[in-house]
């Protein structure tokens, strides 16, 4: 159904923040017909000279993509990015070690925050219902008339009327502030100890300085640096590491000690100089993690992306699962007739368990990021598991693969890895006792008859046990 030409009483959604979310959702309500009104609370980007606010490059995966898709841009989107195809390791001798995604094909793209956020922009403003209105803060609204006043640019209030309100403005919104004056709102907002900071890896010779298709991570158990490649030739390396570890860091010498002794191949790479300048420009940024639930206020407001589950950025989903809010909003107009008072409760009834299950996932794969990469067990299931995701394609599924390379459903996959992890790890146990019954049945029935070998002996026989160990 092409919903640009569908008739619509041409009710009035007002979107407030105009970052990613904001922006493509604009889109989304502009294709079905709505009037549309755009309010940011920070100036038109595409003519800041400079653009404020997180700069942690961003992952486009498939959940991305297809929202991307709808608006017809994602072609665009993607000529934008550079294809990873794998997280490059690199271990303290400075040895670098791949451990791809997926299949061969199958990858995520870097891309660049403000360039997509501006290509959104663009498109939403081309459609003749759409107003974008920058400069706007909102100072509140009302959930029974859709009633909103904004502090405008000239410095004074304005008022306005909206059928529907999309709450798309962040971790900090705004929009959120009305639902937890009301009973039975669920919230929780979390800071991680950890917090993180930005450094560039300039060009080497006009070229990357080091390979660009991949995710590059110094993996050091508590803590950990990675790198993502840029359209210029540049790498964003953002550290992580808890806060307490920053502020014992406060001179030149003291941070390339650090480096010298954690990151030491990244010392060149960096530069002494542009280390010392980007480390010391900002204070370590804090990293947030909210939940809240229910997503929705009567048949009148909706929270979508960071303002309904802004989550540390540790799976790249972040900005993918925003996206698939609108995609799964959208998805349910259609089943429901844009019936705002039947949609906004099953959209919360469908979606807050998925997004809930991916803000776990995501700090749970900061800890495999910066500890269990470094684990040969880790490597030998990561092994194990794309071998049999090989042999029954359809019954075992990499979590990752079902995360970033497909639409199932966030809570589904993190169910689906639970029980895949019990047979596999089952299977393992069985396996492992089998074999040492059968070498004791072997060493009983043709061995010496007076055994000349301790158990200590017997397992140093077997390498393959102790390297799992380790």
């Amino acid at each position: 159904m092409d919903h640009s030409t569908k008739k619509n009483n041409k009710k009035r959604v007002a979107i407030v923040g105009g970052g990613l979310v904001g922006a493509l959702n604009a889109s989304f309500f502009a294709k079905r017909g709505f009037d549309v009104a755009v309010f940011e609370s920070r100036e038109d980007i595409r003519c800041a000279k400079v653009v404020k606010g997180r700069s942690i490059n961003l992952a486009l995966s498939h959940r991305g993509r297809q929202a991307l898709k709808h608006i017809g841009i994602e072609e665009k989107i993607v000529s934008m990015g550079i294809p990873m195809h794998a997280r490059m390791i690199h271990s303290l001798n400075g040895k670098r070690s791949p451990i791809p995604y997926g299949k061969k094909g199958q990858y995520i793209l870097s891309v660049d925050r403000a360039n997509l956020n501006k290509e959104l922009l663009s498109v939403a403003e081309a459609y003749p219902n759409t107003k974008l209105n920058f400069n706007h803060k909102l100072l509140d609204w009302s959930p029974e008339t859709g009633a909103m006043t904004f502090h405008g640019p000239d410095g004074t209030e304005k008022d306005l009327q909206a059928d529907l309100i999309v709450g798309c403005d962040g971790a900090f919104s705004a929009t959120r502030k009305q639902f937890l004056r009301r009973s039975r709102f669920s919230y929780s907002q979390t800071y991680i100890p950890h917090g993180y900071l930005e450094l560039t890896m300039p060009p080497r010779n006009g070229d990357f300085a080091m390979e660009p298709n991949f995710l590059h991570i110094w993996p050091r158990n508590t803590f950990m640096m990675i790198a993502l490649p840029n359209l210029d030739k540049t790498f964003t390396c953002t550290l992580f590491m808890p806060f307490e570890e920053f502020e014992k860091i406060t001179t030149g010498d003291e941070l390339l000690g650090f480096f010298q002794k954690n990151f030491p191949d990244s010392i060149p790479l960096i530069g002494v100089d542009g280390l010392i300048r980007d480390f010391f420009r900002l204070p370590a940024q804090a990293l947030v993690w909210v939940t809240c639930s229910p997503y929705h206020v009567l048949d009148r407001c909706v929270l979508m992306g960071d303002a309904a589950h802004a989550m540390v950025p540790f799976y790249g989903q972040g900005m993918n699962a925003g996206f698939e809010d609108c995609l799964v909003f959208n998805e349910i107009m259609d089943q429901f007739n844009e019936d705002f008072a039947v949609v906004l409760p099953e959209y919360t009834r469908v979606r807050a368990p998925d997004d809930q299950a991916m803000a776990e996932l995501a700090m749970y794969n900061y800890i495999e990021m910066r500890a269990h990469v470094n684990s040969r067990y880790f490597l030998f299931r990561k092994f194990l598991d794309n071998t049999l995701h090989f042999i029954m394609p359809k019954t075992i599924i990499p979590l990752y693969t079902m995360i970033t390379f497909t639409r199932t459903r966030y809570h589904e996959a993190v169910t689906q890895w639970q029980w895949q992890n019990k047979v596999i790890t089952r299977g393992l146990w069985i396996f492992g006792t089998m074999s040492i019954v059968g070498a004791a049945y072997l060493l009983l029935k043709y061995g010496p008859k007076k055994p000349h070998i301790t158990v200590e002996q017997l397992w140093n026989q077997v390498p393959a046990l102790k390297w799992l160990q380790n």
